[in-house]
């Protein structure tokens, strides 16, 4: 077992070509990536050669994003985010990935009634039932509506749908300010992706502070001034059954600059730092270690 195997990085956090992300991302111990629609749509070769190198790098995909903007609409602009939608789930599925990203709508044509918000998600979540995919809704700290974690899991618990559930992602929890304490609200069950990243500053008063750290000055777990909040975050989601992966999602301008193997090996670092010294799990033991069970004749 990779002791890195809990964690993986978003192909967003480095530069260069999909093929290079993610033997990069390999050669430094992860056994996940995060993908997004543009890795596929970008590809020289297209959707479908972009998902046959994703196949042969080994990497599991630990989910697929965004789909942005889409609740809270109504005629024709609902009708055109649905399609939207089904193109992605139809990218989602062909990666092999179990679940979707959508974040909280930025529309100032989206309503603010959490009701109608919730019945477009749940539509959204039998729209993936069929291909086996689960909805994470992630609430953004510059989100019209929903723009904190607590008000995403409010929606979720309105829609009551098996598949849909929420994407928690540490940036917007310290960037929003929002008590760590309401971790102890969710259902871990229901919680189907983290991403981690931290940033340099401790304040984000408006939305678009928030919007342009986020987009180009994030940094790992461990190498930002929220370390300790972040490192509080990961145990209360722990104590509380979370066993779901962690991906880390780092918009960062310098590291778009950098060797993709210097990312991957702060990516690594930070991994450590948290399984290790965060989350103090230990190594398996090698089977060769093992002691035998004898039962008695």
């Amino acid at each position: 077992m990779n002791l890195l195997d809990g964690f993986g990085m978003d192909t967003i956090t480095m530069a260069g070509s999909l093929d290079a992300k993610l033997s990069a991302m390999k050669q430094a111990g992860f056994s996940q990536v995060m993908l997004m629609a543009r890795d596929l749509v970008g590809h020289p070769g297209g959707v479908s050669e972009a998902v046959k190198v994703i196949q042969a790098s080994g990497l599991r995909p630990t989910g697929f994003q965004v789909l942005r903007d889409f609740e809270g609409l109504s005629g024709h602009l609902h009708g055109y985010k649905v399609d939207i939608a089904k193109s992605m789930l139809e990218m989602c599925a062909a990666t092999g990935s179990k679940v979707l990203l959508a974040c909280s709508s930025t529309s100032r044509h989206a309503t603010d009634d959490l009701d109608h918000i919730a019945r477009d998600l749940k539509k959204l979540a039998m729209m993936a039932l069929p291909l086996g995919i689960k909805v994470a809704y992630e609430g953004l700290s510059w989100g019209r509506t929903v723009n904190e974690f607590t008000t995403s899991w409010d929606v979720v618990c309105r829609a009551d749908c098996p598949n849909l559930g929420i994407g928690l992602d540490s940036f917007h929890i310290f960037a929003a300010n929002t008590s760590l304490d309401a971790i102890e609200d969710l259902d871990p069950e229901k919680i189907f992706l983290v991403q981690l990243s931290d940033f340099m500053w401790h304040e984000t008063p408006t939305f678009e502070d928030r919007m342009t750290t986020a987009r180009t000055f994030r940094v790992f777990p461990g190498e930002g001034v929220h370390s300790e909040a972040l490192a509080d975050l990961v145990l209360r989601l722990d104590r509380i059954g979370y066993r779901g992966d962690y991906s880390f999602e780092v918009f960062n301008d310098d590291y778009q600059q950098l060797p993709l193997a210097t990312v991957a090996e702060r990516a690594r670092k930070s991994a450590t730092w948290l399984h290790d010294n965060v989350l103090h799990r230990s190594a398996p033991l090698p089977a060769w270690t093992r002691t035998p069970t004898h039962t008695r004749p």
